[in-house]
């Protein structure tokens, strides 16, 4: 059953992943100078920050803290 709960994050962050590092790559590609690389950090690192929050919402689904507005 768990398994089932962890298949919708990982599936969404695995395609916004994509989304970022395509626009990343169009980015790279179109604006060849200092702003290209500058512009291009920002998706990268919202990649990296919805990969951070994914394998949190992963640990939290294992331990059992299916929905945290349950506690409030």
């Amino acid at each position: 059953m768990k398994g089932q709960k962890m298949v919708a994050p990982i599936v969404i962050t695995i395609l916004v992943v994509i989304y970022y590092v395509v626009y990343f790559w169009l980015l790279i590609s179109l604006l060849v100078s200092v702003w290209g690389i500058l512009l291009g950090v920002i998706p990268i690192v919202l990649a990296a920050i919805m990969i951070y929050v994914c394998i949190q919402r992963i640990k939290e689904i294992r331990s059992g803290e299916e929905d945290d507005l349950g506690k409030y």
